[in-house]
C-alpha cells in the first residue's frame, strides 16, 4: 500500500497538486478492528466527542480488512457515514448487499463467483459424489451455501456437509473425521481459511486418512504457510480457484529498500526484522543472538518477503490503492456546470465529503500499467477472472504450484471455464483423475433409476426395456425405437428388424420348391404315360379327355404353389390366391365330371337308358367351364373390390417384421375357399354313392379316397392357417395345396399307371 501510494504522489498524471496519506491500523481481533473503525469515522481523534463526526479531516477511504467476518462488522460502521471500504481478501457474497454494506467495495472476487466457479470444475472433472467442509464463520457458510446451490444446478450431490472453527471444541474436530472415515466420496470441498485446512490436515494425518482429493478455495489455496503443517503431504494434489497473479514494477525494489529506522515503531517490523538477519534488538528477550544494528540490508535476502514473484492478494491491495486514486482525480477533474451533484455541480476541494468520493468511486473505470481493467459493478465486486491451480508438491521447503486453467466470468458461460494441457498431480501423488460417484456409472443399454429416499446421484441401473434403447452413458431415460427397427444385443442401437418371409434360399422355401417341382415331374410324366397309352382300355375307360384336363390342372396346382414362395409383391399377392383358386376349382371341376361320367355309365347299362346323351363330351366340358367360370368371376370380384397387397406384419413379433400378403377382402378369400370346398363336397358325395358299383367302374373308390383326403387336408388347414405365426402361416397354405394335389395324384392316377406299366395282363376289356 504504501508503495502503491508513494508511486501514485510521484506520478505526474495523477492527482496532481495533491499527495495521499495514510495511517495503517495494526488491528488484530474483533474488538480492535471495530474500535479502529470508530476512530476513522471520528477523524482519526483518540476520544469520540459529540460534535466532530463530519469534520474535514475524517478519512475519505479504508483499505481493508482481509478477512470477511470483521470487514462485516466494521463496514455497517463506516457505511452509515458513507466511507468508502475496498478490501483486497473479503470475498464473503454477503459483502455484495448494497443495503447493509453501503459503501464496500473489493477489488476480489464475490465468493458467489467463486463458489460457482468450484461447482463447475467439480462437475468438469466428473465428480457427481461429494464431502464438503467449512469453516463456522460468515466466509465458510455463505461460500458453502452458494457452492452446494450451484453444484445442485450441475447436477452434484453433496454427501455430507459439517463446518467447525480452528478455536472450536476438539470433539467437533474428532467428529469431523469420523464422518470423512465413513464417507464414501474420495473429493472434499473445503471452503476455509488456512488456519482451518492446517487443523483439519494434521488430523487427517494422525488418523492415517489418504487418497483424499481436495478443492480449495481462494483463502487457503496458495498460503504459503501450509508447508509448515503438520499433515501438509495430505494437501498434495489439492486444486481451486485464486485471484490471477500479477508483476508490479518496483515493488521489489521498494521491498529491499527498507530500513529499520524507516517504522521504528512498528512491532512487526522489529519481529520481522529479529527473523531475517538473526539478530536480537535491544530490550529483547532473545539473548543467545547478536545484536541487530539496524544497517542491516534486504538486498541479498532471500525470503517471502522479498519473493514477488507470486503476487496475487497483493496485486489487489496495489489496484484498490489505485481505484481511491483514480476517484480523487476524478473529482479533481469535475467541470463546474458538468459535475454528478445536483443542478451540476461539483464537490468542494477544500471539502470533500466521504459520500462525494463514494460516488466517483462506483463510477470508477480505468487500466493498470500492466493491462488490467479495473471498475466495480453496482454492488462494489470487480469481475471474476480465477487462476485454476493446482498444489503439485509442498514441503517444508516451500510449495510447487502449477496453473491449470482460467474461469472469466465475463466471457460467454460455454466459454468461461477453460483448461490448458498441463499434467495435473492428483490427491495421493496420482497422475490418474480420481473417482468419486455415488454410483457407478449406467453404461448404454441402461437407465437411471432412483430409490426412493435417497440421493439424486445414488441410482440404480436397470436394462433399457425390449424396443428401447440408450445410446449414452448415464441415461435417465430409455429411447423408443421407430416401429420398423429393435434394439441389438447390447440395447445402445436401434437396427432394422429382421425382415421374415419363406424365400427361396433358406431351407423350408427350398423343400417346398423341391416337393412343387417333384409334383409336377411326376404329373408330367403321368401325362407322358397315359398319352402313350390312351388307346389301352383303362385310359379310355376312365375318360381320357377330362383325365388329361385334370393331370393339367394338377400341374398348374403344383405350379401355383411356387407363386407363395419369395419376397411378396403387389402382383404376388393377388396371383397366388386367386391363381390358386381357379386351379383348385378347374381340378375339382375335372374330379366332378369324372364322378358324374362314372354315374351316368352305370345308369348307361341299364335297358331303355339313354342318359348318356346327357352328358356326353360336350357337356362334360360345359360343365368343367361353367364351375370354374363361378370362381372366376369371384376372383375378378375380390381383386376389383379390395385385393391382396404386400404388408408388414409388425404385431405377431416385437423383434421381426413378417413380410405377407394380407387378404384384403376377408369375404373374398374365404368365398373362394367356400367355393372350394362345396365342390370338394359335392364331389365326395357323389363319389361316395358309385363306390359299389360293379368293378369295372371301380374309378369312384379312388376318387372318393381322394376326396376324404382333399376334404381333411381343407378341415385341418384352417385351424392351423388361423393359428400359425409369422411365415409358418403361408407354409401352411402351401402344404395344404401340395398335400391335396399330391392326394389327386396318388389316388386318382398312380392305381392306373400301376395296372399299364406293371401289370399290362389286366389291361383288357375284361377287367
Amino acid at each position: 500500500m504504501i508503495f502503491a501510494i508513494n508511486e501514485i504522489n510521484r506520478s505526474p498524471d495523477l492527482l496532481l497538486n495533491h499527495k495521499l496519506g495514510y495511517k495503517i491500523y495494526n488491528a488484530c481481533g474483533m474488538t480492535n478492528i471495530m474500535m479502529s473503525a470508530i476512530d476513522l469515522a471520528n477523524g482519526q481523534r483518540d476520544k469520540i466527542y459529540k460534535g466532530n463526526c463530519t469534520k474535514s479531516e475524517t478519512m475519505q477511504a479504508v483499505i481493508g480488512h482481509s478477512a470477511s467476518t470483521p470487514t462485516m462488522g466494521f463496514a455497517r460502521i463506516l457505511g452509515r457515514f458513507r466511507i468508502p471500504v475496498i478490501s483486497h481478501f473479503a470475498t464473503c457474497a454477503c459483502l455484495s448487499n448494497r443495503e447493509q454494506y453501503p459503501s464496500f467495495f473489493r477489488t476480489i472476487p464475490s465468493d458467489y463467483f467463486q463458489s460457482r466457479a468450484l461447482a463447475k470444475l467439480v462437475k468438469h472433472f466428473g465428480w457427481t459424489w461429494v464431502g464438503a467442509i467449512s469453516s463456522s464463520n460468515d466466509y465458510g457458510i455463505t461460500g458453502m451455501t452458494t457452492f452446494i446451490q450451484a453444484t445442485r444446478e450441475e447436477g452434484v450431490c453433496i454427501e455430507y456437509y459439517e463446518a467447525f472453527e480452528q478455536t472450536g471444541p476438539i470433539h467437533e474436530l474428532a467428529k469431523i473425521v469420523d464422518v470423512i472415515k465413513s464417507s464414501t466420496s474420495k473429493v472434499i470441498m473445503a471452503f476455509m481459511t488456512h488456519r482451518e485446512i492446517k487443523v483439519l490436515a494434521a488430523e487427517l494425518y494422525k488418523h492415517n486418512i489418504t487418497g483424499l482429493q481436495f478443492v480449495g478455495s481462494d483463502a487457503w489455496i496458495t498460503d504459503h504457510s501450509l508447508t509448515d503443517s503438520e499433515g501438509h503431504s495430505i494437501l498434495e494434489g489439492s486444486i481451486g480457484f485464486t485471484v490471477s497473479r500479477a508483476q508490479i514494477p518496483g515493488l521489489g525494489r521498494h521491498l529491499r529498500d527498507i530500513y529499520l529506522s524507516q517504522f521504528p515503531d512498528s512491532q512487526f517490523v522489529k519481529d520481522f526484522w529479529e527473523y531475517v538477519f538473526n539478530c536480537s534488538l535491544n530490550g529483547t528477550a532473545i539473548m543467545q543472538r547478536r545484536p541487530c544494528t539496524g544497517s542491516e540490508t534486504l538486498h541479498n535476502i532471500e525470503s517471502l518477503f522479498t519473493d514477488v514473484s507470486e503476487l496475487r492478494f497483493t496485486n489487489n491491495v496495489y489496484k484498490s490503492v489505485y481505484a481511491v486514486a483514480h476517484a480523487l482525480n476524478n473529482l479533481f477533474e469535475c467541470e463546474e456546470g458538468r459535475g454528478p451533484f445536483s443542478q451540476g455541480n461539483c464537490a468542494n476541494t477544500k471539502h470533500i465529503e466521504p459520500w462525494q468520493v463514494l460516488h466517483y468511486l462506483q463510477n470508477v473505470n480505468f487500466t493498470m500499467k500492466q493491462g488490467e481493467q479495473v471498475f466495480f459493478d453496482e454492488n462494489g465486486d470487480s469481475p471474476a477472472i480465477y487462476e485454476l491451480i493446482n498444489l503439485q508438491s509442498i514441503t517444508s521447503g516451500g510449495m510447487q504450484i502449477a496453473k491449470i486453467g482460467v474461469y472469466d466470468s465475463t466471457l460467454p458461460s460455454d466459454n468461461q471455464f477453460i483448461m490448458n494441457s498441463i499434467p495435473i498431480v492428483w490427491g495421493g501423488g496420482s497422475y490418474r483423475v480420481p473417482v468419486s460417484d455415488c454410483s457407478e456409472s449406467c453404461f448404454p443399454g441402461t437407465h437411471k433409476v432412483l430409490p426412493k429416499g435417497k440421493h439424486v446421484c445414488c441410482y440404480d441401473c436397470i436394462a433399457c426395456a425390449d424396443g428401447e434403447i440408450s445410446n449414452v452413458t448415464d441415461s435417465m431415460e430409455c429411447l423408443k425405437c421407430h416401429i420398423e427397427y429393435w434394439p441389438n444385443a447390447r440395447r445402445d442401437t436401434c437396427i432394422l428388424k429382421e425382415i421374415e418371409y419363406i424365400s427361396f434360399s433358406d431351407i423350408m422355401g427350398i423343400i417346398l420348391t423341391m416337393f412343387c417341382l417333384l409334383g409336377m415331374i411326376l404329373t408330367i410324366s403321368i401325362s407322358w404315360i397315359f398319352f402313350k397309352f390312351q388307346e389301352t382300355p383303362i385310359v379310355r375307360a376312365n375318360n381320357a379327355e377330362l383325365s388329361f384336363l385334370l393331370l393339367f390342372s394338377l400341374t398348374l396346382c403344383f405350379l401355383c404353389s411356387l407363386t407363395f414362395i419369395g419376397r411378396p409383391s403387389d402382383w404376388s399377392c393377388m396371383l397366388r390366391h386367386t391363381a390358386f383358386g381357379i386351379t383348385f376349382v378347374l381340378c375339382i371341376s375335372c374330379v366332378l365330371g369324372k364322378t358324374i361320367v362314372v354315374l351316368m355309365a352305370f345308369r348307361a347299362t341299364l335297358p331303355g337308358s339313354n342318359v348318356m346323351k346327357w352328358f356326353g363330351p360336350t357337356q362334360q366340358r360345359l360343365s368343367v367351364l361353367a364351375f370354374t367360370l363361378i370362381q372366376v368371376v369371384i376372383c375378378m370380384l375380390w381383386l376389383t373390390i379390395n385385393p391382396p397387397y404386400p404388408f408388414k406384419n409388425m404385431e405377431h413379433y416385437m423383434d421381426k417384421i413378417i413380410l405377407e400378403c394380407a387378404l384384403g377382402s376377408p369375404i373374398g378369400f374365404w368365398a373362394v375357399l367356400g367355393y372350394i370346398g362345396l365342390l370338394a363336397l359335392l364331389c365326395f358325395i357323389l363319389a361316395f354313392l358309385a363306390r359299389k358299383l360293379p368293378d369295372s367302374f371301380n374309378e369312384a373308390k379312388f376318387i372318393t379316397f381322394s376326396m376324404l383326403i382333399f376334404c381333411a387336408v381343407w378341415i385341418t388347414f384352417i385351424p392351423a392357417y388361423v393359428s400359425s405365426p409369422g411365415k409358418f402361416t403361408v407354409a401352411v397354405e402351401i402344404f395344404a395345396i401340395l398335400a391335396s394335389s399330391y392326394g389327386l395324384l396318388v389316388c386318382i392316377f398312380i392305381p392306373k399307371c400301376f395296372v399299364i406299366l406293371l401289370r399290362p395282363e389286366q389291361n383288357t376289356k375284361r377287367i
